[in-house]
C-alpha cells in the first residue's frame, strides 16, 4: 500500500474512532467495542500502523494544569521560499505547540501556550518575531477551547 493510499473501511474507521475516544482502549475492549474478533482488532490495527494511517498515541492534557493558563493562535507571514528554516526555528520554540502551514493571508498558523500574557508577549515579540525570514505576525487570544471529539461522546 502506498502512502497516502491507505485504504480504510467502516471497520478501520470505527476502530479509529474508538482509539481517538480512549487510546488506552485494550486490544480486547477495542474489538469488543466495534464487534469484531481480538485477532481481527489486532491485524487491523497492526495494518493502520504499518500503513501510516495511525501514526502514534498520546496523552491530551489540559494545558491550565500544567501552569499554562495563556493559549494564542499567532498567525505567521514568511518571506518567499523560507518555510523550512521558519518551519524549523518554530518548532525550536519551547511555548509553541503545533506549527500549520497554511493557504490564506498569513503562511503559518501557530498555537502557543505560555504560563501568563507576558510570556506570550516575549514568546511572540522576542522568540518568533526574531526568526530569521518572518514578516509579520497577528496574535488571537484563545479564550476557551472544546475538543469536537468531547462533545461527541457528550451526545452519545
Amino acid at each position: 500500500m502506498s502512502p497516502g493510499r491507505a485504504l480504510v473501511d467502516d471497520t478501520d474507521r470505527a476502530l479509529i474512532r474508538a482509539l481517538r475516544a480512549d487510546g488506552r482502549l485494550s486490544v480486547r475492549a477495542l474489538a469488543e467495542q466495534v464487534h469484531i474478533s481480538r485477532a481481527n482488532a489486532y491485524a487491523r490495527l497492526e495494518r493502520l500502523l504499518e500503513a501510516g494511517v495511525i501514526t502514534g498515541f498520546s496523552a491530551q492534557v489540559a494545558p491550565e494544569h500544567l501552569g499554562l493558563g495563556t493559549s494564542a493562535y499567532v498567525s505567521v507571514s514568511i518571506e518567499q521560499n523560507t518555510w523550512k528554516p521558519v518551519a524549523a526555528a518554530l518548532r525550536r520554540v519551547p511555548a509553541v505547540e503545533r506549527v500549520a502551514l497554511v493557504g490564506a493571508e498569513f503562511d503559518a498558523l501557530v498555537t502557543v501556550r505560555c504560563r501568563d500574557n507576558h510570556e506570550l508577549r516575549d514568546t511572540v515579540l522576542e522568540q518568533i518575531q526574531a526568526i530569521p525570514g518572518v514578516k509579520a505576525t497577528r496574535t488571537w487570544l484563545i479564550f476557551e477551547e472544546t475538543d469536537v471529539r468531547d462533545l461527541a461522546q457528550e451526545d452519545a
